[in-house]
């Protein structure tokens, strides 16, 4: 990757919510989740450590119902927003891929290649 990628504008992701991207490179596809906090983001890759299932369990919704934690779509596991961290199912201790990321006017650019 010769330049960052743009995933999203930060104003597409509701405040203190998330928003699923996907990026092709040639026939491999990579998802990320990207988290508003504000005017700050976090993303990681949106695979579950458990079974590398996708994470919502519709379009865009990744969090509890108290917007707490991350919730995997396909068994209930509960993840730290802050740093990825497995801390209910069956992934404890297990943790979300963080995907680098930076924010520049107003966009979000994932600083590095995917990687699998």
């Amino acid at each position: 990757m010769s330049a960052p990628l743009r995933l999203c504008a930060l104003d597409e992701i509701p405040a203190e919510d998330g928003k699923g991207v996907s990026l092709r490179d040639g026939d491999k596809l990579y998802r990320y989740v990207v988290l508003r906090d504000g005017e700050t983001a976090r993303a990681y890759v949106n695979s579950c450590p458990h079974k590398r299932l996708p994470l919502d369990w519709v379009p865009d919704r990744f969090l509890s119902r108290d917007k707490r934690f991350i919730q995997c779509s396909s068994h209930g596991a509960l993840f730290r927003i802050a740093d990825g961290q497995c801390v209910k199912g069956p992934c404890v201790g297990q943790r979300l891929r963080p995907a680098p990321i930076r924010i520049e006017g107003g966009a979000v650019y994932l600083t590095a290649p995917p990687n699998d």
